[in-house]
């Protein structure tokens, strides 16, 4: 049964004047929760008391269903922002109440939305081009000093923070939520940026894993298409052909796409380790051990967009035992954070910190997925100086 906030289930038999939108609700909670992929259309209709029949009458199908989700995420948020333009507004109090309040839209748009037709894709991606602009804007009048590159990367920064709390179920009494996210929201927004240089092409990921050999070109484009597509999306034939080698050459080298997938997700964790261990051999305190390892996992993500990606949404098609071991990975690389901020400032609490850390994060894997962000000079360096105000409350970005 639908456990979102906002879905009541009819009782069966009914017919509530407003079906339409409880469909649309609970396939919005469906999708956050489980994923696209693991909800049929006949879910849906359990969840809203009606039969499969009835559910196409308002829509063609499950992908024409996700379109009308994400469409009224993106139109809610677009609402909050368009909210803004009233000087008298705090523009970060209204972005984490409508974050907090449609929680699920970072994980609809960023993970979801590759399930799209391309057509669908297209459109809603110039819709959040449109509600990051929009942002753009208000960020622009508020701070007259910045330019629009400027503002325009700290809009993205603050969209990824909000977002952050899509990406976990960490939660803490109300109004404490909502002041802690709106307070690093404001982070964000107050920071100091340099100025920003014309963006380059946009950085694909390659440097680690383009190698010269079939196997390491094999991991390359099998992760691209992962995060761009989604594991359950990609066939071997399609591996293949982005390899330049017949589908079943592939099985020379993996046994089967999981295998592919395990040894990119291994690999991930691996280099974050070594990054980690790398920055604690080098700090000197707790700051300094945050600032270095921030500087680490952003120069990571900025040149393996994709990777990160599929370390973030593709773990759980790894067998049982593997998806374990990913996810105590992860959390244990959390955990790591969790204590030289709790180090820094012995009074947070450790859901804060964590909800600290995940945002810093967050707003990392997102300018590192955005295209037009990832190719700015120095890109890596700015957005971390941008994160280290959000897990240093008493020492904001510089």
């Amino acid at each position: 049964m639908v456990s979102g906030p906002d879905v009541v289930r009819p009782a069966r038999g009914t017919r509530p004047a407003n079906r339409r939108d409880l469909i649309v609700s609970a396939a919005a909670d469906l999708f956050y929760r489980k994923g696209y992929q693991n909800i049929g259309m006949g879910e849906v209709a359990e969840a809203v008391a009606i039969g499969p029949s009835a559910l196409y009458r308002h829509f063609r199908g499950k992908q024409s269903l996700l379109a009308t989700v994400i469409s009224g995420a993106l139109r809610n948020l677009d609402d909050a922002i368009a909210a803004m333009g009233e000087p008298s507004r705090d523009i970060a109090a209204v972005l984490a109440a409508s974050t907090l309040a449609h929680r699920e839209v970072g994980v609809l748009w960023r993970r979801e939305a590759r399930h799209l037709s391309d057509e669908d894709r297209a459109e809603f991606r110039v819709e959040a081009r449109r509600i990051g602009a929009r942002l753009t804007e208000v960020i622009a009048h508020r701070r007259p000093e910045l330019d629009t590159a400027q503002a325009d990367l700290l809009a993205w920064c603050a969209l990824a923070v909000a977002d952050s709390v899509s990406f976990h179920s960490l939660s803490l009494p109300e109004p404490e939520f909502s002041t802690l996210l709106g307070e690093l929201i404001a982070t964000v927004i107050g920071a100091a940026v340099p100025t920003l240089r014309q963006a380059s092409a946009p950085r694909a990921d390659s440097a680690p894993l383009a190698a010269s050999s079939r196997r390491e070109a094999i991991l390359t484009q099998a992760v691209r298409l992962f995060a761009e597509r989604g594991f359950a999306g990609v066939g071997m034939d399609d591996i293949g052909a982005a390899t330049g080698i017949a589908g079943p050459s592939v099985y020379n080298h993996f046994p089967g796409k999981t295998d592919i997938l395990s040894a990119a997700i291994v690999r991930g964790d691996e280099w974050l380790r070594m990054g980690m261990h790398r920055a604690l051999s080098q700090a000197s305190d707790p700051r300094d051990g945050l600032v270095l390892m921030l500087g680490s996992y952003s120069a990571f993500a900025f040149e393996n967009p994709y990777l990160v990606q599929t370390l973030v949404s593709e773990a759980e098609y790894l067998p049982e035992v593997e998806r374990q071991r990913a996810k105590l990975a992860q959390r244990a690389y959390i955990a790591e954070w969790v204590h030289l901020l709790r180090g820094l400032h012995p009074d947070m609490d450790p859901v804060t910190a964590r909800i600290r850390v995940q945002a810093a994060q967050i707003m990392v894997n997102d300018i590192a997925s955005t295209p037009h962000l990832r190719g700015i000079p120095d890109i890596d360096s700015t957005v971390s100086a941008i994160g280290a105000g959000l897990l240093d409350p008493a020492h904001g970005a510089a």
